[in-house]
């Protein structure tokens, strides 16, 4: 396959050719005028963070700062001070004073990103913010005002997390006022080619090899594949072909594993020794997986699990990127 004639455009950052996606521009472009807080929901990968900045980018608030934060790589404690800041002596190491994202993102927008993930707590200290525009930093008693709009997103749903205890009622009404559902990359018509060749492209400018062809059994592959960490995990599969080929053309041994139908390496289960259960369970997730075309609210009826138990054994397991 040679370089299709099409070319993609570009909506802050965002590139596609998929019909689908001009809805969710002319959304963005509306709700970016207003003060209102939006949740972005989509699946790992989408581009989430994307969607923030462009929606600060068009905003009144776009010549002041915007902050992010993925609230579900940081421990509890080590959240609460990039958030909230601390004081000094507040806690071991903390020699001086800190501002958190809440005074660096004053006047501007704060993108919290895995939301979902906030531990109960902090999420009362979240909500005080959304309500009263006030925080205490970690260790200190004299509150601070701020004026920060909130950008939040996750791929669970927030109701269901609710009803379960796990995420407050009141919190989700707050930061949910402007819902926009970002469609993962198997749903953008014509994007798996198009975005194949920008990312061609990008890694053509890097010098070390210049691809101007695809293989026709490396097309089928990248085409059929569910792409269940969908943008990012593109991307990762061109680099991985830049790395590991040669030549002008894209090939399908240069592919990764997963798109040749093969375990990566890494995850393959020595055949030596019996599989335990936990490597049943991983073989009944991605069997699962693949029965859903990547769909992972279906993979959890097939399963008999809720989302968020299917996305944590999938982190446990490492099934995501």
């Amino acid at each position: 396959m040679h370089r299709p004639k099409t070319n993609p455009h570009s909506f802050q950052g965002i590139v596609t050719t998929a019909p689908e996606m001009d809805k969710l521009f002319e959304l963005i472009r509306r709700v970016a005028r207003t003060e209102t807080s939006v949740l972005i929901r989509g699946e790992t990968g989408t581009g989430k963070e994307l969607v923030a900045r462009a929606i600060h980018d068009l905003s009144p608030r776009a010549a002041r700062s915007f902050q992010a934060i993925n609230c579900a790589t940081l421990t509890p404690e080590l959240l609460a001070s990039r958030l909230f800041g601390h004081v000094k002596g507040a806690f071991t190491g903390a020699v001086r004073d800190r501002r958190g994202l809440f005074q660096l993102a004053d006047g501007g927008t704060l993108f919290l990103d895995e939301i979902a993930e906030i531990p109960l707590d902090i999420q009362a200290r979240l909500l005080r913010v959304l309500e009263e525009r006030t925080f205490v930093p970690v260790g200190g008693s004299e509150p601070i005002s701020v004026d920060v709009r909130f950008v939040s997103a996750t791929h669970h749903s927030l109701r269901r997390l609710s009803e379960e205890g796990r995420f407050r009622e009141d919190l989700m009404y707050r930061i949910r006022v402007g819902v926009l559902f970002l469609p993962s990359l198997r749903e953008r018509s014509g994007d798996v080619e198009a975005l194949t060749w920008h990312f061609i492209e990008q890694f053509n400018h890097q010098g070390y090899r210049s691809v101007t062809k695809i293989a026709p059994d490396a097309v089928r592959a990248l085409c059929s594949y569910p792409w269940p960490g969908n943008i990012r995990e593109l991307r990762n599969a061109i680099e991985y072909s830049f790395a590991f080929g040669e030549h002008d053309t894209i090939t399908l041994d240069e592919l990764p594993p997963e798109l040749r139908g093969e375990a990566p390496p890494e995850d393959r289960i020595d055949k030596s020794r019996p599989k335990t259960l936990s490597d049943i369970e991983r073989d009944r997730i991605l069997s699962a997986l693949q029965q859903a075309g990547g769909k992972k609210g279906r993979a959890a009826e097939i399963l008999d699990m809720s989302r968020s138990t299917l996305w944590r054994k999938m982190r446990e397991y490492r099934l995501v990127n």
